[in-house]
């Protein structure tokens, strides 16, 4: 088998692994037991983070050592049971593509790529360093918890872009918030309510922040304007709110379900056909998101309506999608906020933000104003994760060196572009002073969305970019 069969091969096993956010215990004990089975020196953290070491190769004791960097979680968009269900991947015209899944190539394909390097004993190599951290996708707790001696090397490539094209260099500083705002449930003691699910669905959905710009509805707007509806309407109460599908992605799917006289009804349903014209009109890149109104089995309990009033209005002011278009970097987004999930739980309404900016102030300044706004309805808030932006010296000679490689082994020179995402590079500049980073990948479209897909060409590609950068590092 040779080496990008490997890493094809490699990443089947990983997909067999089910490891969403929070939740990599198992796939840190194969990283583990790949490390035990290689005879490689390796470490795990409290995080379940894990560092793989594998010596030089002859005639490259004394070069600087190489990081490969990787997180070992995924998006699980899709998944009835996200703790136990394997990815089915399957290839169609020169793509792998996931079966009603996330694929799962962020960052499974890199870490692939990686693990493959240190199984091959004729890839010739500095020392080499495999970080692979947890809960990249939801908080970023991994990396932000790394003691200062984890890793030694100060020489990165992470192999989590997904622009083929590209070297990223740079990336949006990211806030993630949770918030809870409290309820108290009120028996329905009304026999004759009729009761309705309205169901938003069809939407495109996709990465908060590489397709925030691109015309998408997320579900959350449709969601306002019908609980702004709700609220206009004495005789509508709502019972259970459930949209979105995870705090990094844009939300394509929910639900609202309502009871009602059913004179109201009937009314209720035309605007929902008014706000499915708006959608039409409004979102004409996202075609197919609609919302329907359906019966549906009864529930003992409603949430107040003065509940439903404050969230509605707070929901109201809190941006969703770009807020900033940057004028240094044309044509990129500085600053943008994405609602990721609206639930109602037992005793809470909780609501998901996840804020990014490449201006760190104007991020913590966004953020506090939608907790602020949240907090003025009752609702406790909480910073989940609060990570830097990240700027590379594109003037370096590292950064040249893959610049330069790209252009010998595939007869092309990258873009050096800042992303509208968040990396885990601006923790690792914090914990180790003189880092460099150069982030490189395959083609991976849609990510966090179920139609995730990953360009077969462009992993041989990259896997060749990636051996010669190792060769030439000498």
């Amino acid at each position: 088998m040779n080496g990008i069969e490997r890493v094809f091969s490699i990443f089947k096993e990983l997909n067999q692994i089910p490891r969403p956010s929070h939740h990599e215990e198992r796939v840190a004990d194969y990283l583990c037991l790949f490390a035990e089975r290689l005879h490689l020196a390796y470490e795990r953290d409290k995080e379940n983070c894990v560092v793989i070491r594998k010596p030089a190769t002859p005639g490259y004791e004394t070069a600087d050592p190489i990081v490969l960097l990787n997180h070992m979680d995924i998006v699980c968009v899709g998944m009835n049971d996200p703790l136990n269900d394997p990815i089915e991947a399957y290839l169609e015209d020169g793509w792998m593509k996931a079966k009603g899944t996330s694929l799962g190539a962020d960052n499974g394909i890199g870490l692939s790529m990686a693990l493959a390097v240190l199984e091959d004993d004729s890839i010739v190599h500095p020392a080499l360093e495999v970080m692979t951290t947890t809960n990249e996708e939801d908080g970023m707790s991994g990396a932000a918890g790394l003691s200062k001696d984890f890793l030694k090397g100060r020489k990165v490539i992470n192999l989590d872009s997904e622009d083929y094209d590209t070297i990223t260099t740079g990336a949006a500083g990211a806030c993630l918030q949770f918030h809870r705002i409290p309820i108290e449930r009120v028996p329905v003691t009304d026999d004759h309510c009729n009761w309705y699910r309205i169901t938003i669905e069809g939407g495109l959905g996709g990465h908060s922040g590489v397709d925030i710009n691109k015309g998408r509805c997320s579900a959350v707007i449709p969601a306002k304007a019908i609980l702004k509806a709700v609220c206009q309407e004495k005789a509508v109460d709502v019972s259970e709110i459930e949209i979105g599908e995870a705090n990094a992605s844009i939300a394509s799917k929910g639900k609202i379900v309502i009871c009602a006289a059913s004179a109201i009804a009937e009314a209720f349903k035309k605007q929902i056909d008014d706000i499915n014209r708006q959608l039409r009109e409004t979102y004409p890149q996202d075609p197919n998101i609609s919302c329907n109104l359906e019966p549906c089995d009864g529930r003992n309990t409603k949430i107040p309506k003065e509940t439903i009033t404050s969230l509605a209005d707070s929901l109201e002011q809190v941006p969703q999608g770009v807020v900033k278009m940057s004028e240094a970097m044309p044509g990129t987004v500085e600053t943008s906020n994405n609602v990721g999930r609206i639930s109602t739980e037992a005793d809470h309404i909780f609501v998901s933000t996840h804020t990014r900016s490449f201006i760190d102030t104007d991020m913590d300044s966004l953020s506090k104003d939608i907790a602020s706004t949240l907090m003025a309805v009752g609702a406790d808030s909480e910073v989940i994760m609060s990570a830097p932006a990240w700027q590379e010296n594109q003037q370096s000679s590292f950064l040249a060196l893959v610049s330069n490689t790209f252009q010998d082994v595939l007869g092309w020179r990258p873009r050096m572009v800042a992303m509208h995402f968040v990396l885990e590079a601006g923790f690792f500049v914090q914990h180790y002073p003189g880092i460099q980073i150069a982030s490189i990948g395959p083609r991976i479209v849609e990510p966090h969305s179920t139609s995730e897909r990953v360009e077969l060409t462009t992993i041989a590609d990259i896997w060749q970019v990636l051996l010669e950068l190792l060769r030439r590092n000498q």
